[in-house]
């Protein structure tokens, strides 16, 4: 299993690179104006990809939330008690927490919350519901979880996926699989409905109800403090248009800018690149059919991956990327590269050496090519037509780096195909060097 999962680090993910300029532009107050990643179509937290979750962060607040150590600490909640046998917690919330619409936040509001949320969530959600024997109320500022077996109850109510932002009750007894049309919560922003352009612009203003915690600000917890009056978030998918925006000042910060546009941007005196944070992409073998079924064939494909490969083609150059043979990402507290010994060592190929497999490298191809009957297309017993880009079939064709085969990933089914070709001059093998 260890093996299946390395072999999904050959893919390393571009790290964040938001550009800000020196001077913000004139005139423009204490409005700060955002290029983000995606344009906002969903306004339930529980629902939508990464920039829902963000807009959940300007506009809610969570009962506990990550630090940069991975540890979850208390953000509306004051205290906590956990009885001997770890089967129940009991929440005090914070003073003052106010929602947008003037309503104090309330345990029942965070319990119809939780309850909403776990539905949603397959990585926490469902199991801490499943967990539980009940998540009540117990006084207006008081609720009480109480399991039937132990589970990670802090890290599960901080998790910063599908992440469990606390609505006003009445909203939250929505069902689970209908969005909500409404953004109120009790965060640092307050969603303006009326400014919101689809496809162009999103607009929040300061909560001036909102107390931030005491302690400093520590990656997703801590003091939320808020220095401006006024965020636009200004949609702008084209790269060449959010690029001529930044320099002439009239936006102030760019997420994630495509790597092509970083040397030119570097030039800008009133620009500045900030590396934020790290992550892995992951190569995830269709393992159910051949001829990745075989865990040889795994096995020795992954002697031969090489994560340069994948990370000079998505980021160019070596300035924007580094390679991480651990499981969890280089900048993270978790970061380990024991036990990456299969990606880390050269990738020759021609002249295998020992320290990425040599000997039983060759070996683990020559059983598994043995095990795959491949020729005319033909891989296992499974008959597939030849990929090809002009066949004008639905998906893409892809020639991976250092791999001599193909990948179609077919956008109807999600599924992974691979043909392979026999080299005759050289016998069995699966790359070339």
């Amino acid at each position: 299993m260890m093996l299946g999962l390395l072999a999904g680090l050959c893919l390393a993910a571009l790290a964040l690179l938001p550009i800000s300029p020196s001077a913000a532009q004139p005139g423009a107050g204490t409005t700060l104006r955002i290029i983000p990643t995606a344009d906002l179509t969903i306004l339930d937290p529980y629902f939508g990809p990464y920039i829902t979750r963000n807009h959940g962060y300007m506009v809610y607040d969570t009962l506990f939330a990550m630090d940069g150590q991975f540890r979850p600490q208390p953000q509306m909640v004051d205290r906590w008690t956990v009885s001997d046998d770890k089967l129940t917690y009991t929440f005090t919330l914070r003073d003052g927490l106010k929602f947008h619409d003037g309503q104090p936040v309330r345990a029942a509001d965070a319990v119809a919350s939780i309850k909403r949320w776990g539905q949603r969530n397959s990585i926490y959600g469902q199991s801490l519901l499943a967990a539980s024997g009940a998540i009540e109320p117990v006084t207006d500022k008081v609720f009480r979880i109480e399991l039937k077996t132990p589970f990670p109850v802090l890290e599960a109510l901080a998790t910063l996926g599908n992440t469990p932002f606390i609505l006003p009750e009445r909203l939250a007894r929505t069902d689970a699989f209908t969005p909500i049309k409404e953004a109120i919560g009790s965060g640092p922003f307050k969603f303006v409905k009326d400014e919101w352009q689809p496809g162009h612009k999103v607009v929040y203003l300061r909560n001036p109800d909102y107390v931030p915690r005491e302690e400093l600000s520590n990656w997703a917890s801590g003091g939320k403090m808020v220095k401006v009056d006024r965020v636009e978030w200004l949609y702008i998918p084209e790269a060449v248009t959010a690029a001529q925006a930044i320099g002439a000042g009239e936006v102030d910060f760019w997420e994630n800018p495509p790597s092509d546009y970083v040397p030119a941007l570097q030039r800008n005196p009133d620009a500045s690149i900030l590396a934020v944070g790290s992550a892995i992409g992951i190569v995830r073998f269709n393992h159910l059919h051949a001829p990745f079924d075989n865990i040889k064939m795994r096995q020795a494909l992954l002697a031969v991956a090489d994560q340069r490969d994948y990370m000079s083609a998505m980021a160019g150059d070596q300035s924007n990327w580094r390679t991480c043979f651990s499981l969890y990402a280089c900048d993270g507290p978790e970061y380990d590269e024991h036990g990456g010994e299969a990606l880390s060592g050269p990738r020759d190929f021609e002249n295998p050496t020992p320290s990425y497999g040599g000997a039983r490298h060759q070996r683990l191809a020559a059983e598994a090519w043995a095990q795959c009957r491949i020729g005319d297309n033909r891989v296992g017993d499974r008959r597939q037509a030849a990929p090809d880009a002009r066949a004008g079939r639905a998906g893409r064709v892809e020639r991976v780096p250092h791999l001599d085969c193909v990948f179609r990933s077919d956008q109807s089914s999600d599924t992974l195909y691979v043909a392979c070709r026999r080299h005759q001059r050289h016998g069995p093998r699966l790359a070339d060097g």
